[in-house]
């Protein structure tokens, strides 16, 4: 029986290859960067007014004081979006100037609209007066202050947020290079398993599918379900694998049958094929049943889950969506830190995922609480829970107070 962290260096060495595509931005969401995306223009494009003011040259202003001010001509308005001046300025004069609006040439600086004076009447002014010294570059969004031509958006690997696409729209990216999508053919496994809505009591809805379905929209890859597949099924999961070669199908995924019962049956089948990469059984609770392969004929990956919902969902979240991260190239998440609120004691031989809940003391510390049933049948205790916390093999008790590591349960955007 492999160890958490051995399972994980045998997924890493097996990692699948996925090349890259151009985009349109508009549908890069949750999608890959597959190189650095740098900024194609200065941002702000020009020095513009970050207050509706007017328009000083601080020059001008040098000798003001409140004994010597001065009366500043108003020559015109400019708006946002309107096309910068380029009329010869004098000394003394001013632009009433909207937020936003590109500072005109022979300008430096904004006066708020709120701190002058303007004469003859704030009605129709034809004047704001001054009278004292004004400093260079107040209230301008100064050019290429926020982001320089090149300069560097995101990473490679990187997985792209509304907040990447609203600053790629911004500095005029139209396309970006990610990597292509992988997919995803799942199957459940059992006489058990049902997808009526009405079942009688000896029957199992299907639920781990829907959950895995709903989570591919954030998540990094496409989901296929390719059915139930019944306790006699060999044949036909074996013919379901010969065919992934020749598909455009990257990772099968089963539920069930990866155990040591009469009907499961998905280990001997796997070790039929030539593999690459292989671990059956880690020591985890839950999921220790898990089982991973890498076929040596192609780039094609699969993963056997244990049969019970939660053991599924921390498989999923703990070895795929972790394979995933590796064969994307995405950078592997590092884990969130709190103080365990109560003592907690496990197996020592074995790593533990725990439902638990995360919140904030008085103190503005992180703490978390691992919850009551952690069976890996019970549902209860994951619906109340925000987050996963991880406890290592070779370690038993862990004190109130001592620092924990958490995941958030749905690892997305």
């Amino acid at each position: 029986m492999k160890s958490y962290s051995q399972a994980l260096k045998i997924l890493k060495k097996s990692k699948l290859i996925f090349s890259d595509e151009n985009i349109k931005i508009s549908n890069c969401l949750n999608r890959v960067s597959a190189e650095n995306i740098y900024s194609n223009n200065n941002y702000p494009s020009a020095d513009n007014s970050a207050f509706d003011g007017y328009t000083i040259n601080s020059i001008d202003t040098k000798k003001l004081s409140i004994k010597r001010g001065k009366y500043f001509k108003i020559i015109g308005v400019i708006s946002a979006g309107l096309k910068p001046k380029n009329k010869k300025i004098k000394k003394f004069e001013t632009f009433e100037i909207m937020t936003g609006g590109i500072l005109p040439k022979g300008f430096d600086t904004i006066i708020p609209k709120e701190n002058v004076i303007l004469y003859p009447n704030k009605r129709k002014p034809k004047y704001i007066f001054i009278n004292k010294k004004i400093i260079k570059n107040k209230n301008i969004r100064i050019k290429g202050s926020d982001y320089k031509k090149n300069d560097l958006l995101i990473k490679k690997g990187t997985i792209i947020t509304p907040n990447h696409i609203l600053a790629f729209k911004t500095l005029g990216i139209k396309y970006v290079k990610v990597k292509k999508i992988p997919k995803i053919l799942f199957f459940s496994t059992g006489n058990e398993i049902s997808n009526k809505e009405e079942i009688p009591y000896w029957k199992v809805r299907n639920s781990s599918s829907h959950y895995i379905q709903s989570i591919d929209k954030n998540f990094l890859f496409n989901f296929h379900y390719g059915g139930t597949l019944k306790d006699k099924d060999e044949l036909v999961l074996e013919k379901q694998i010969n065919r992934l070669f020749n598909s455009k199908i990257d990772i099968i995924i089963t539920l069930g049958a990866v155990s040591a019962g009469k009907f499961d049956y998905i280990p001997n089948i796997i070790k039929k094929f030539k593999l690459l990469g292989y671990f059956k059984n880690v020591a985890i609770r839950p999921g220790k049943p898990i089982l991973f392969a890498k076929f040596k004929a192609k780039q094609k990956a699969f993963f056997g889950l244990p049969g019970n919902p939660i053991s599924s969902v921390a498989c999923f979240r703990f070895f795929v969506y972790r394979y995933l991260q590796d064969s994307l190239e995405v950078k592997i998440e590092k884990p969130i830190k709190a103080y365990l609120k109560k003592n907690y004691t496990k197996n020592i031989n074995f790593t533990r995922f725990l439902r638990s809940n995360l919140n904030t003391t008085k103190n503005g510390k992180l703490e978390v609480e691992i919850l009551k049933g952690q069976e890996s049948f019970r549902i209860k205790s994951f619906i109340q829970s925000n987050i996963w916390v991880m406890l290592p093999s070779g370690k038993e008790k862990f004190k109130k107070g001592e620092t924990v590591d958490c995941f958030f349960s749905n690892q997305s955007n």
